[in-house]
């Protein structure tokens, strides 16, 4: 059975989950500008309670001009409560260097798309302190191999994801330090060639780490068994991709600037749509759970993709 919340939890490896990808939690929407202390504080409490003790909080493409502002002000937030930073160890920054064609976008909006700019990544780097870890982009626009070395210089790891870079663009951007596929098997369309397509040319680089969403939704198991087999174990992170609805009862939630409906079966969808999902309400102790149930990894693998392998990769 998949746990949205796991009533019969794993133990919990020593130092906690380490989720790399939290776009809000606990009816708390990280999105926000306007984001305030309580609500972080409340959020992070929650976290803890599901066994997380580090998240990358992860903002979603929008103008840049409103990352900076939302990154400064998480900044404010965390100087000011440094107990919060001990949690909130830093930034993934999912877009806006995304393709914006449709089923690759997903719940993201297409309109603030483009080619990565150095420049504009420095002025997030500013807004952020230097605190952004992670950023997931689309290696297909021109000029991501210049964008990714530079990166990866600055100690960011740098992943592909909402993308459909063919085999020579993803060759050139693992050659400039892309390390990670982000939920791979989803920002996708939901048909695609059935040997030719980004999901079969990213699982044959075991050059590349892969984290996946095991919520039994994003992937069915069988697809997430046969996905974790494909890849080198020590390749294997798990995330949740979470939002509002994470920790919290069904109902509507924000996820930005979408309205959000999260049912009874966990599955969170923009109002109306039946096939696409807009993140997930997964709770890291319950990805840990599904994970053993569904892959056949041993309990001790599970935990460490869940948590420490999450930490190394990070270079935590």
């Amino acid at each position: 059975m998949l746990k949205r919340s796991a009533p019969t939890r794993p133990r919990q490896p020593p130092a906690g989950y380490f989720d790399l990808q939290v776009n809000g939690f606990a009816g708390v929407d990280f999105q926000q500008e306007n984001l305030k202390a309580r609500d972080l504080r409340k959020a992070v409490t929650a976290l803890h309670a599901h066994g997380t003790r580090r998240i990358l909080l992860t903002l979603i493409t929008d103008s840049i001009d409103r990352l900076c502002a939302k990154l400064a002000n998480l900044e404010v937030i965390l100087l000011q409560h440094p107990d919060l930073a001990q949690t909130v160890v830093g930034y993934h920054l999912e877009g806006p260097y995304l393709l914006p064609e449709p089923g690759y976008h997903g719940a993201h909006n297409p309109r603030w798309m483009h080619a990565p700019s150095l420049r504009e990544f420095e002025r997030l780097w500013q807004a952020a302190r230097g605190r952004i870890h992670l950023v997931t982009l689309a290696p297909e626009w021109p000029g991501s191999p210049r964008f990714i070395r530079q990166l990866v210089a600055k100690g960011v790891r740098v992943a592909i994801g909402h993308s459909n870079a063919s085999a020579d663009q993803i060759d050139a951007a693992i050659a400039a330090g892309l390390s990670l596929c982000t939920h791979l098997g989803n920002g996708v369309p939901l048909q695609l060639d059935r040997h030719d397509n980004v999901i079969q040319r990213l699982l044959a680089r075991d050059e590349l780490f892969a984290a996946f969403i095991p919520d039994g939704h994003h992937l069915p198991p069988h697809v997430l068994r046969n996905f974790v087999r494909a890849k080198p174990r020590d390749k294997v992170l798990f995330t949740t991709d979470c939002m509002a609805a994470a920790g919290a009862p069904p109902g509507r939630y924000r996820l930005g600037s979408l309205l959000t409906v999260a049912g009874a079966d966990g599955i969170v969808r923009q109002p109306g749509e039946k096939r696409y999902f807009a993140a997930s309400s997964l709770t890291m102790d319950a990805a840990a759970a599904n994970v053993i149930a569904m892959t056949g990894l041993l309990p001790s693998q599970a935990l460490a993709a869940c948590s420490s392998r999450v930490a190394a990769y990070l270079g935590f």
